[in-house]
């Protein structure tokens, strides 16, 4: 591998063990044997780097998610049971990616004084709401229309982000895949099929 290579994958080392906050410059240079200069020529800030790891490593999470349930959900599966084979993966997977899930909340805080970090994960926000819309409606990504993909996909992405700090918090009471189910069950029972407002 090149330094840029070599650079990304000790920054998603050091996320995973010492998260976004407390990862300095160096801990990368020491996990990716490489040398200061580097970080700055190929990713030009340490915060850059971070998140391209970051992100590298959720959407690395997300295709291993894809594959698993595309071998596991048959096609006669009911949209329901679709939903909760799925968020009991997600829930799950907490366990093994729950550095990079401290490390993706804490890098949200870099959003406003770096517009280059934002750029980047404004771009890589619209993927994961396309990805999040085809996978819980099980289809493609271009079988979706532009508005579906952004709007189912905006309302899964909120939904797993509030999953996730649920679960970091207070995992006791954090709800199942089960829960998750018979709440939007009870919630488009109380909707009665009745229009959403224009927008």
């Amino acid at each position: 591998m090149g330094h840029r290579e070599d650079l990304l994958e000790g920054a998603k080392r050091c996320l995973r063990e010492k998260g976004y906050a407390r990862t300095t410059a160096r801990d990368i240079v020491a996990a990716s044997g490489t040398n200061l200069a580097s970080i700055g020529y190929h990713y030009g800030s340490k915060e850059a780097l971070l998140n391209a790891a970051l992100m590298q490593t959720v959407e690395e999470w997300g295709e291993e998610l894809r594959t698993a349930l595309a071998a596991e959900i048959a096609p006669d599966t009911t949209p329901v049971e679709r939903f909760v084979a799925i968020w009991t993966r997600m829930i799950d997977s907490l366990g093994e990616q729950r550095p990079v899930w401290a490390a993706s909340f804490e890098s949200f805080t870099q959003i406003d004084r770096l517009p280059e970090v934002r750029a980047f994960l404004t771009e890589g926000l619209r993927q994961a709401r396309s990805g999040m819309a085809a996978l819980f409606l099980g289809v493609d990504e271009s079988a979706l229309g532009e508005k579906e993909s952004h709007t189912v996909g905006s309302f899964y992405y909120a939904l797993l982000n509030g999953v996730m700090v649920q679960w970091m918090i207070d995992p006791e009471s954090a709800p199942s895949a089960y829960d998750l189910a018979e709440a939007l069950r009870t919630i488009s029972s109380r909707m009665g099929g009745e229009q959403a407002p224009a927008g």
